[in-house]
């Protein structure tokens, strides 16, 4: 089944617990729960639940799918993966792109399964940093490559529209593993391309 279908099965199991809480948090930030506007917006946060916080679910294994024994080991790079994720410290989105690059060792997952990984990764309550470290974590134990380097770019509007209010703001985060360590030529040729 696609990533994208996956639902997240507590919520799914705890949805009218779920619902009436957020019917109970509008009634204390002063909102008439009653009204027309938002009698159903307590059911609708719920399944927005299911589909935003579906990673709690996720196999990363099952995500990356079958793995081809391939005699590559040149600098494979999937880049431009937009991401969408919860701030763990406000509950306020985030988002931008990822560029996951990677050095075969004998051993490819299909090139749309990294999408599938960014998207099992993100979708829960998360920081930015540990998504850089769990997605390049997981393609070492999974593919064993010889190097795997993550770069992650975020807009966090925990930052832009509450706090110090500094929206188009970026943070960058980046995993070096592997080859990518030392190899100062391959982690320049990786980003030299992710910028193209």
């Amino acid at each position: 089944m696609p990533f994208r279908e996956y639902r997240n099965h507590k919520v799914m199991e705890n949805r009218e617990q779920i619902e009436g809480h957020i019917r109970e948090i509008l009634r204390l930030i002063g909102e008439d729960v009653d009204r027309e506007g938002l009698l159903d917006t307590p059911a609708r946060v719920t399944r927005m639940y299911e589909e935003i916080f579906a990673g709690y679910d996720a196999d990363y294994r099952e995500v990356l799918g079958v793995t081809f024994d391939e005699n590559h080991e040149e600098l494979v790079i999937v880049k431009d993966i937009v991401y969408y994720s919860q701030c763990e410290h406000h509950m306020a989105p985030f988002f931008g792109k990822i560029h996951i690059g990677y050095i075969p060792s004998g051993k490819i997952a299909g090139l749309s399964k990294f999408a599938r990984l960014v998207e099992a990764v993100t979708r829960k309550l998360q920081v930015q940093e540990r998504i850089t470290s769990e997605i390049a974590d997981i393609l070492v134990e999974v593919l064993e490559p010889h190097g795997v380097m993550v770069v992650v770019e975020g807009e966090h509007l925990c930052m832009c529209s509450r706090g110090v209010k500094k929206p188009g703001s970026k943070t960058v985060t980046s995993a070096v593993r592997g080859v990518f360590r030392k190899d100062a030529a391959a982690r320049s040729e990786f980003l030299s391309l992710i910028k193209e």
